[in-house]
Order: structure tokens, then C-alpha cells, then sequence
């Protein structure tokens, strides 16, 4: 019994990692400039970090339809025998229902699950579904298994600057000022499928070592972890600091991957985190 993997463009995993794991993305939208394109596709973060500054209304999301869904499915139920199909929280995206709906036309051999996460704490758990299916796990208990692991996922990152959170209307003007006069730089963290605060640091440095900490505590929770760096433009060479900072802590490093334009709309250029999961 084969089972394919289907995620979608939210997970941020690299073309080259989806090759690796035999998985397959379905891309979001993004309408930014009076324009619809596919996320991961068609346009880069950088383009939109550029034209919300220069005053371009700021881009909307939309999930793909599930017709979409369906040609995806049908294409992989051509070389497998059932579909296990894992996407963005449904809290954060309609994607979820409407892969759903798709899953209805295929008799029970499609399943999809809410991963309740995003970026690459979806990307995460869609490579371990790869795994499992590799190793010939059932359906039912890959599904098992990731909803085991999501409790204990964690996904957190920081902002290098407060103007695209006000500008999505996440924080009030007179905060973001007060923010960027401040030097302050907030943690925010992947919780009950939404995004929340996760604290506040004085500064760059004390948010790597806020980060740095969290993560190697976790490491040592868990006896080890799998995780993947994430960053947008900008944010590259911390995210590759960040992981530098551990050391030789006992864990799985996934490498370091650029946020899509869906996520990276919210955290502005020079972001920065990691996704973390238990060991296999």
C-alpha cells in the first residue's frame, strides 16, 4: 500500500526538499498590485517588502480552489494507493477546507489533516508523513502520529522591524513607534494554530539569545529534535547564526529556508526562527 503526500506552499519547503521527500505543494495566492499570483511561484517576498513600502495596498491571500486539489490528487493517486494531504492551520487559512471538500470525490482514499501550524512547522510534519509512508505506516497511523507530535511542535520567530505587523494592522501605530524607539524586537510563537506573543526582547542580541536558549532547552526536553531555520529577505545570516549558536547540541538540523510571501507579508524583511519537532 503506497501513500503520496500533498502539502501546500505555506510549509516554505524547499522545491529541492519536496524532490528529497516525494512531496507534493499546492501553491496559495497572493493578489499584491492588482495582480493574482502563485505563491512560491510567481512572486518573491522581496518584491512585496518593496511595493508596501513605496505605499502599494497590502497584498491578500487567498487558498487554492479545490478543483485545484483534486487534479493534485487524482495526478498522485495515478502512482499510490491513498493520499495523506497536510496543510496550514485551519485558523489561519481556508486551505484546509478546501482540500476537504476535494477529499470527498476520491471515496475515502484521500485523508486530510489540519497540521494547526505553519511555514515550516507544517513543512516539518509533511517530511515526517513522507517518512512514515516510506517506511510502509498505514494511513491511519501516520495520521496517528502527527497528531501525537503536534502537541510538542514548536515554531518561533522574531521581527527585525515592527512597520509590517502595523501595517497589517497586528499592532497599533503609537505601539510601533514606541516599539521602534525602543529597539524593541517581539517573539512571537505558533499556539493553538493561531500566531501569538511570545514575549518581547531590548534589542537584536538579546532576541538571538532568547531564541538560542528556547531552542536548546528544548533539545535537552526532548532528548533531541528535528528543526528547520526559517527567515525572510534580509534574515538569512541570523537564521544561520541562530543554528551556529547551538553548538553541538544533539539534534537534526533541516537547514535554513526562506518564508513565502503568504507568511512573509506579516514579518517584513530580515524575520528570523525555527521550527522544532521531537526526534523520530
Amino acid at each position: 500500500m503506497t501513500i503520496a503526500i500533498v502539502t501546500d506552499s505555506t510549509s516554505d519547503l524547499s522545491p529541492q526538499l519536496c524532490g528529497q521527500y516525494g512531496i507534493r505543494s499546492v501553491p496559495l495566492y497572493v493578489l499584491f498590485d492588482g495582480k493574482l499570483h502563485k505563491d512560491g511561484l510567481d512572486i518573491r517576498p522581496a518584491e512585496l517588502f518593496t511595493g508596501v513600502r513605496a505605499g502599494k495596498k497590502t497584498p491578500s491571500t487567498s487558498q487554492p480552489s479545490p478543483a485545484e486539489f483534486a487534479a493534485v490528487y487524482r495526478e498522485a493517486l495515478e502512482g499510490a494507493d491513498e493520499v495523506l494531504s497536510v496543510h496550514i492551520s485551519s485558523l489561519l487559512s481556508g486551505t484546509v477546507g478546501s482540500a476537504q471538500l476535494a477529499a470527498q470525490e476520491f471515496g475515502g482514499r484521500v485523508a486530510v489533516v489540519d497540521s494547526r501550524t505553519v511555514s515550516l512547522g507544517l513543512g516539518l510534519r509533511a517530511v515526517r508523513a513522507a517518512e512514515l509512508a516510506r517506511e510502509g505506516r498505514p494511513l491511519a497511523g501516520i495520521v496517528a502520529e502527527l497528531e501525537r507530535v503536534a502537541p510538542a511542535a514548536d515554531l518561533r520567530f522574531t521581527v527585525d522591524t515592527l512597520d509590517f505587523l502595523r501595517i497589517n494592522g497586528r499592532i497599533g501605530g503609537g505601539a510601533a513607534l514606541l516599539g521602534g524607539l525602543l529597539n524593541i524586537k517581539p517573539l512571537l510563537v505558533v499556539q493553538g494554530g493561531r500566531v501569538e506573543s511570545g514575549g518581547r526582547a531590548r534589542g537584536s542580541k538579546k532576541a538571538m539569545q532568547e531564541l538560542s536558549a528556547h531552542t536548546a532547552a528544548y533539545i535537552a526536553r526532548h532528548g533531541g529534535a528535528r528543526a528547520a531555520f526559517l527567515y525572510t529577505a534580509g534574515g538569512e545570516a541570523t537564521a544561520q547564526e541562530l543554528a551556529d549558536s547551538l553548538g553541538g547540541a544533539a539534534y537534526e538540523n533541516l537547514g535554513a529556508h526562506e518564508i513565502g510571501a503568504v507568511v512573509a507579508t506579516h514579518a517584513g524583511p530580515g524575520a528570523y526562527g525555527v521550527a522544532l519537532e521531537p526526534p523520530r
